[in-house]
């Protein structure tokens, strides 16, 4: 019988629910949106208990846009494209320990920061001018835009419930009329639902995650990107208390169209993915982690990069507020 027991038990929990927080994709304007697809995952909607929590993910992509699809950048069209990035994600966590509207309230924090590369065939001036040029390659080593987050979530037996907002800060150092940029220059938010089904007798976890990102305007490029739909999943089997393993994937459709003075079409993207992930709790002295791989393939890609992903993730507690005995908080920490 599976049982997960101690802060061994907090810390996975912890990592399906810190990495709403990013950014680099590959749709829309610069093939990116702020929202990353792939990091939710097992346990999406299970609350840690009170306290403060840290977790590093590091985000490998590599992928190409096919064809002659024209890919707005920077102000100008890119057209054979082919992009990698290798992004931190540092996220701090906050569970407070008042009870809010019957559940756990959690605020987190986010500061991107690596490299990224995009590599185009042909880049053409756009609806706000620019130079026609050849091939170009674009590599950069920077920090991305700040998100904050929020996220209020329910627990009644084994099954999860979660709704969560994330807001990304156009503050991040953004290199205007570059193909390569992981900063954004635009406010955006995202809202998210989570439902997952942990049952700690048997050790399964299904989990479930759907979303939408809000984008405004780049006043740089005069381009907004359309509003983008996203759909996660997850389906792990906890063999014991320290390893779990599964499958995971994601879908995502843009759901209206790009628009702005620099817009040229509606440039709706759509891609999908499947893949696996393997989980792994330690310690360290006396500080349990969390470690978490996942790799994913994608397909079936239109006005969109198609390749692969992997998110290396590791996640410990800074502190923790105990609850009192006897309060459901409580389980998860005893």
């Amino acid at each position: 019988m599976f049982r997960t027991a101690g802060l061994a038990k907090l810390t996975l929990a912890v990592t399906g629910i810190l990495f709403a927080c990013l950014t680099v994709l590959h749709a829309a304007e610069g093939g990116a949106g702020f929202y990353l697809l792939g990091s939710k995952g097992p346990a999406a909607a299970v609350m840690p208990p009170p306290g403060v929590f840290f977790s590093n993910d590091i985000y490998i992509y590599s992928g190409d846009l096919g064809g002659d699809t024209e890919l707005p950048t920077g102000g100008r069209l890119a057209v054979g494209v082919d992009g990698a990035a290798v992004i931190a994600v540092p996220t701090v966590l906050w569970v407070l320990p008042e009870e809010v509207l019957g559940g756990r309230l959690g605020l987190s924090a986010t500061v991107p920061f690596g490299w990224k590369d995009t590599e185009a065939d042909l880049t053409i001036a756009g609806p706000l001018g620019g130079t026609a040029t050849g091939s170009i390659s674009d590599a950069i080593f920077t920090v991305g835009d700040p998100v904050l987050g929020g996220m209020l979530g329910w627990q009644n037996g084994s099954f999860h419930w979660q709704t969560g907002v994330l807001v990304n800060v156009p503050i991040g150092d953004y290199q205007d009329g570059e193909i390569s940029n992981i900063a954004f220059n635009h406010w955006g938010a995202d809202v998210s639902a989570a439902v997952t089904w942990l049952d700690p007798a048997i050790g399964l976890d299904l989990s479930a995650v759907v979303g939408m990102t809000f984008n405004a305007e780049n006043p740089a490029t005069d381009y907004r990107t359309g509003n983008e739909f996203h759909f996660e999943w997850a389906a792990v089997q906890h063999f014991n208390e320290r390893l779990d393993a599964g499958f995971v994937g994601y879908f995502y459709q843009q759901v209206s169209g790009d628009s702005g003075a620099g817009a040229t079409s509606d440039f709706k993207g759509r891609v999908a993915a499947i893949g696996a992930t393997v989980g792994y709790n330690f310690e360290v002295g006396q500080t349990p982690v969390s470690a978490r791989l996942k790799y994913f393939h994608e397909f079936a890609a239109e006005n969109r990069a198609e390749g692969n992903a992997v998110f290396a993730t590791l996640s410990i507690p800074l502190s923790i507020t105990r609850p009192a005995a006897g309060s459901d908080a409580w389980e998860g920490v005893k």
